[in-house]
C-alpha cells in the first residue's frame, strides 16, 4: 500500500473521534496532512522586549508580575501587571481558575505569547499562552516559527501538530513517495526547490525564513507549491478540454438569406463587438466537434441578441434549443424578447419552468420529445428527468455562475447519443478578470463584447454620506413626479444592530410613510418566487414607482423607465456585485443615476472602493480592482458548487505566476502526459470536474 494514501487513524494517538474530525477539514490520509498547510506562523523565537510592543503586534515576551487582581466590574477578569525594565503590559484573563491565582504571585518570573493590544489601563495581552520561569535569562524560546493550522471544532493546534509531524516522518524514511512531477530542469528555470523541501519548509521553516517573507510570498518554497497548485486547476480543465474532442456534435451551416432577414427585422444593429463574437461562435459550430464559447459581456452589452443569433443557426439547421436562465423573471424576459425577434419565423418557442403546471407543462414536454417545440426557455426545470429533446443541438446558459455545476451537466446530457453531444454556448455578465478567466475557463474558449450599443447613456454615480437621507428621499418624489421609477436596495433584509443596516420591511414602511403619493412596493429573497414575480412584473409595468429590494434584483428584468438607484450601505458588498446591481438602471434614452449611500465612518479600503464604481462604468475595469481588493472568492462567488478553492495560491499574490502556466501545461502533456494525472491527484485528488460543463 501507498504509505501517503494510508488513513490518518493510522497514526499514533489518532483515534477514530479525532479521525472523524480531520475528515470534516477533508483530512483522511497522510498525503492530505502534508498539503494541509499553516494560514499564519507565530514567531516564538525571539524574546521582544516589553518597551517595544505595540497595539496589534504578536510577540513573545518576559517579565515579572508587579501585582495580581480580580476585577469584578463589567465581566469578571484576573488580571495581572508583569515588567522587566523597558516597560510593563497587563494580561487578562476572563476565563480563570483559582490555580492560576497561585501562579502569578508577584515576584514570579513568566514567559508569555499573544498578540497586544490597547486596553482600559494602556497596552494589554489577552488569554497569552504563558510558562513559569526560574528568571530573565531562562526565556523558553522554539528555534522554529511555530505553524498555525486550519481547524475545525473540537480540534486544537497540538493534535494537528502531532499527526504533521509524523507524516512529515513518514516521507523523511521514504524520500521517494513526494516525487516531484515537474522536470528538474523546469524546477531550475523557475528556481524552485524540490516537492520535498518546499512541504518540509512550510511546516517547519527553519531560522532563514521569515514571517514578512512568507506573508508576502516572496519564499521560494511556497511559490513553487502556489505554482504547481495553480498548475494543477489549469491541467485538470485542459484534460476535459481533451476529452471533449472526442464527442461529436452537429454541424450547423449558415443559412445566408435566413441571418440577413433576422438581422434587418431587429430595430437596431449590432455593434462590431457583437458582430465579431457572432462571427467566433458561426466558425465554432462549423465543426464537428462541441462548442464550449463562454460569451463575457458588460451589463447591456448586448448578449442576448447574440445567443439569439446562435439559437437561430441551429434551428435553421434542424434542431432543438435550450435557454436556461437562474430565475424565472429573467426566463420569462427572454421569452418576450426571443418571441418578438422570431416572430417571422417558422419557429416554436416554449416556456418551462417549476410554475408551469398541468395540460401547459404536458404540451410543451410532448412538444419537445417529438420536435415540434424549437426553441425551450426556462429555469432549472429544464434538466429534470421529465424533459427528453427530440434532437436537442444548442445548450445557452445564462449568468452561468448563478447555477451549480450537476444542474448544467445534466442539461448537456440531455441529447448525449451516439457519441454526440449539444453545442454549449455560456453567458455572464459578471466581468471576470483575465488572471482568473485563464484558469477558471481553461475549457472554454472566451469572447468579450466590449462594447456598448450606441445611444446607452453612463450612469451618473454619487457617493453620499446616510446622514443626508432626507434630501435622497426628497429627490425620489421630485423624480416620480416626472413620471420616472426607481429603486432603493437594502444590503440585509432583517435588523443587525452591529452592521447598522436598515431592513428592507422596515425602510419600505419608512419611506411609504415618507411619500404618500409614492407607490411602494417590496421585494426580497425570503418571499416566494410567484410573489416576488408579482411584484416585479408590477414594477415594469409601472404600477409602482418606487421598488425597495435586496440585492436579489442584482440579475434581473429590464424596467427602461427606472433611472434612479439607491443602495444603502454599499461598503457591505463587492464592487463586481454592486457594479452589476447598477445595471439595472441606465437601460433607457434618458440620464439615469445611482447613488451609494454609506454609513459614516468609512475605512480607507471602503472609501477607495467606492471611488472606483463613482469613477468608472467598466466592468472588467471593476472587477480586475475587485480582485486586487477581495482576492478570487468574492469576484467569482465561489460559495457556488464546484468553484475553484485554493490550499496555497493567493490569486492576488500569485498573479504572476499564472502567466507560465498554459506553455507549462502544454509542455507537459507533450513531454511528460503520465505526470498530469499525480499531479491532479495530488491537488485536486477525486472531487467533482467542475470542468465537464
Amino acid at each position: 500500500m501507498n504509505l501517503l494514501k494510508q488513513p490518518v487513524i493510522n497514526l499514533n494517538g489518532i483515534g477514530a473521534q479525532t479521525a472523524n474530525r480531520l475528515g470534516k477539514l477533508g483530512l483522511r490520509t497522510v498525503q492530505d496532512l502534508l498539503f494541509h498547510l499553516p494560514h499564519r506562523y507565530e514567531d516564538r523565537t525571539r524574546v521582544s522586549p516589553i518597551g517595544m510592543l505595540t497595539a496589534g503586534m504578536t510577540a513573545l515576551v518576559c517579565g515579572q508580575v508587579d501585582f495580581i487582581d480580580v476585577l469584578p466590574r463589567g465581566r469578571k477578569s484576573l488580571v495581572c501587571k508583569i515588567s522587566d525594565g523597558t516597560g510593563a503590559v497587563m494580561l487578562r484573563f476572563f476565563h480563570f481558575t483559582a490555580n492560576q491565582h497561585t501562579i502569578f504571585k508577584p515576584g514570579t518570573w513568566v514567559c508569555v505569547f499573544a498578540e497586544t493590544r490597547l486596553g482600559m489601563a494602556g497596552l494589554e495581552m489577552v488569554h497569552p499562552d504563558y510558562t513559569v520561569i526560574s528568571g530573565p535569562d531562562a526565556a523558553v524560546t522554539d528555534a522554529r516559527l511555530t505553524p498555525v493550522y486550519p481547524l475545525t471544532e473540537g480540534l486544537s493546534q497540538n493534535v494537528i501538530r502531532k499527526a504533521i509531524k509524523q507524516a512529515l516522518q513518514v516521507c523523511g524514511q521514504h524520500p521517494q513517495l513526494l516525487a516531484d512531477c515537474l522536470p528538474a530542469s523546469m524546477l531550475q528555470d523557475f528556481g524552485y526547490p524540490s516537492l520535498a523541501e518546499a512541504i518540509q519548509t512550510l511546516h517547519a521553516p527553519d531560522e532563514t525564513v521569515t514571517v514578512e517573507a512568507l506573508q508576502d510570498g516572496s519564499v521560494p518554497a511556497l511559490k513553487r507549491l502556489a505554482f504547481e497548485e495553480l498548475l494543477a486547476h489549469h491541467l485538470r480543465l485542459s484534460s476535459l478540454k481533451r476529452q471533449a474532442s472526442v464527442w461529436q456534435a452537429p454541424i450547423f451551416q449558415e443559412d445566408a438569406p435566413t441571418a440577413t432577414h433576422f438581422l434587418r427585422s431587429l430595430p437596431f444593429a449590432l455593434t462590431g463587438a457583437q458582430q465579431r463574437v457572432i462571427a467566433e461562435i458561426v466558425a465554432d459550430c462549423k465543426q464537428n466537434k462541441p462548442m464550449m464559447r463562454l460569451v463575457q459581456g458588460d451589463v447591456g452589452s448586448g448578449k442576448t441578441i447574440v445567443a439569439a443569433y446562435t439559437a437561430l443557426l441551429a434551428m435553421t439547421a434542424g434542431y432543438q434549443v435550450a435557454l436556461m436562465a437562474p430565475t424565472e423573471l429573467l426566463a420569462e424576459q427572454h421569452l418576450r424578447n426571443f418571441s418578438v425577434w422570431f416572430a417571422g419565423f417558422d419557429v416554436q418557442v416554449s416556456f418551462l419552468s417549476g410554475q408551469s403546471k398541468g395540460r401547459i407543462r404536458q404540451a410543451v414536454l410532448q412538444g419537445l420529445a417529438d420536435g415540434t417545440v424549437n426553441l425551450v426557455i426556462g429555469t432549472h426545470a429544464l434538466f429534470q428527468e421529465a424533459v427528453q429533446f427530440h434532437n436537442l443541438g444548442l445548450v445557452i446558459i445564462d449568468e452561468q455562475h448563478r447555477f451549480g455545476v450537476h444542474q448544467r451537466l445534466a442539461l448537456r446530457e440531455k441529447n448525449q447519443q451516439a457519441g454526440m453531444r449539444p453545442h454549449q454556448l455560456v453567458m455572464t455578465a459578471t466581468p471576470i478578470p483575465r488572471t482568473l478567466a485563464m484558469l477558471q475557463y481553461a475549457d472554454l474558449d472566451v469572447s468579450v463584447i466590449d462594447e456598448l450599443p450606441p445611444g446607452r447613456q453612463p450612469i451618473v454615480t454619487r457617493v453620499i454620506p446616510s446622514e443626508r437621507r432626507a434630501e435622497v428621499v426628497a429627490r425620489i418624489n421630485e423624480w416620480v413626479g416626472k413620471r420616472r421609477q426607481a429603486y432603493w436596495v437594502c444590503t440585509l433584509i432583517e435588523e443587525s444592530e452591529t452592521l447598522q443596516c436598515q431592513a428592507a420591511e422596515q425602510t419600505a414602511e419608512v419611506l411609504a410613510q415618507a411619500l404618500p403619493g409614492v407607490r411602494v412596493g417590496l421585494v426580497h429573497g425570503r418571499m416566494k418566487s410567484s410573489e416576488k414575480d408579482a411584484v416585479m412584473q408590477a414594477f415594469k409595468q409601472h404600477q409602482l414607482d418606487l421598488l425597495v429590494a435586496t440585492t436579489v434584483i442584482e440579475v434581473g428584468v429590464d424596467v427602461p423607465n427606472a433611472g434612479l438607484m439607491i443602495i444603502e450601505n454599499p461598503e457591505r458588498l463587492g464592487l463586481s456585485q454592486l457594479h452589476q446591481l447598477r445595471g439595472r438602471v441606465g437601460r433607457g434614452k434618458d440620464d439615469s443615476y445611482c447613488l451609494l449611500m454609506y454609513q459614516s465612518p468609512l475605512s480607507e479600503t471602503a472609501r477607495q472602493r467606492l471611488g472606483i464604481l463613482r469613477d468608472s462604468n467598466d466592468g472588467f475595469v471593476i472587477a480586475e480592482k475587485d480582485l486586487q481588493l477581495r482576492g478570487p472568492g468574492e469576484v467569482m462567488g465561489t460559495r457556488q458548487t464546484g468553484a475553484m478553492q485554493f490550499k496555497v495560491a493567493d490569486l492576488r499574490r500569485d498573479a504572476d505566476l499564472i502567466a507560465a502556466i498554459a506553455n507549462v501545461s502544454e509542455q507537459l502533456f507533450t513531454e511528460t502526459p503520465d505526470a498530469v494525472p499525480r499531479l491532479c491527484d495530488r491537488w485536486l485528488g477525486t472531487e467533482t470536474l467542475y470542468a465537464e460543463v
